[in-house]
């Protein structure tokens, strides 16, 4: 069903937008071409729009060729995955992930990663979602994480930066700026007040 027949209950009126010779009567003849014109005027329309619309992508892109072993960031949304690593405040979190090497170049704008074992990702991505690693400097931590039996990070609150009050389901909800240890003050992140005292039922945000 076209959109039309769906607006107006009945099947759009079919012209024959070809002009015989053998019409002799000048004012169908007339609408005849008109209807014609009329009827590439949309489809011109759209070309120009197009190539105007390339024109202007085309003047911010930039061609970029990566070679095989070459060890590459891989930009993701990370609210929309989770398999390659999970993070706790996905929209302030960075939206690129690894390094992953290069395995296999497939055509000239597709690469294929060694991604980790346990990622449920299809490991073949359009170069515009890779960032090539410069350097192979790495900085070192001054401290070692603890870890639990899991091999997951031990953290726990260490100070309260700020304090907040927000609106969840029409109701007023205390939030806190918490410091989690060994992650540092650029991670602190808002946490749910009532969320903290289930989990750390210990936890005394004023007397720290």
């Amino acid at each position: 069903m076209s959109p039309f027949q769906a607006l107006y209950g009945y099947p759009p009126p079919k012209f024959s937008w070809n002009v015989s010779k053998e019409v002799r009567v000048s004012t169908v003849e007339d609408l005849l071409k008109e209807q014609e014109n009329l009827s590439k005027l949309p489809v011109d329309q759209l070309e120009k729009a197009q190539h105007k619309m390339k024109f202007y992508a085309d003047k911010n892109k930039t061609k970029r060729e990566f070679q095989v072993r070459d060890i590459m960031y891989l930009k993701l949304q990370p609210y929309k995955q989770a398999s390659l690593r999970l993070r706790k405040n996905l929209k302030l979190s960075s939206k690129y992930y690894g390094p992953y090497l290069i395995v296999v170049k497939i055509g000239k704008v597709a690469y294929k990663l060694q991604l980790l074992e346990f990622s449920k990702l299809h490991p073949v991505f359009h170069v515009n979602l890779l960032k090539k690693k410069v350097g192979t400097k790495d900085v070192p931590s001054l401290t070692l994480l603890k870890v639990g039996k899991n091999g997951q990070p031990l953290v726990y609150p260490a100070v309260v930066l700020d304090k907040r009050m927000v609106k969840k389901n029409n109701k007023a909800v205390t939030q806190l700026l918490v410091e989690w240890s060994n992650l540092g003050s650029e991670n602190a992140i808002w946490e749910d007040f009532s969320v903290l005292k289930s989990q750390i039922p210990l936890f005394d945000p004023y007397g720290q």
